[in-house]
């Protein structure tokens, strides 16, 4: 699917757990839907981050897949995704065991790393931008 032929759904349905059901696409429309669907305080947080992601990586590859926003250097291979639940915002590091320091939120995956933003953290902005960094720099996981 190129990304000009992604079309925004009339009507956005949160999913039981609080995340926007977007249809799957690539390019910055998709993530444009998914950010102004996603519920109160967490559509500017996933506004923030989405903005930290594209000035770090020039020429980062965006699609929403699986209902969630994903971002890569390769086509379908990403190191970075998001979700939106009722309380916070789960954000994944693909490769985030190999991120230093890790990300704090464990994984059943060996590899990927979570970092989970509530509605009163606040986003570290310069160790956010430095995994961002770091996690760009290794291979993407393939979706």
């Amino acid at each position: 699917m190129a990304e000009n032929e992604w079309k925004a759904p009339a009507r956005v349905v949160l999913l039981s757990g609080g995340n926007p059901q977007i249809p799957k696409g690539y390019g910055q429309a998709p993530i444009d839907a998914y950010i102004a669907a996603a519920p109160g305080w967490k559509s500017p947080l996933v506004r923030r981050i989405d903005q930290l992601v594209t000035c770090t990586v020039p020429g980062v590859r965006k699609a929403v897949k699986w209902n969630s926003p994903l971002y890569g250097v390769e086509q379908d291979h990403y190191f970075l995704g998001y979700h939106c639940f009722d309380k916070y915002l789960k954000v994944t590091f693909m490769q985030g065991a190999s991120l230093s320091p890790q990300p704090p939120g464990p994984s059943k995956q060996k590899a990927v790393r979570y970092l989970d933003i509530f509605e009163n953290d606040e986003l570290d902005e310069a160790q956010f931008t430095d995994w961002v960094v770091q996690a760009s720099r290794l291979p993407g996981e393939k979706m």
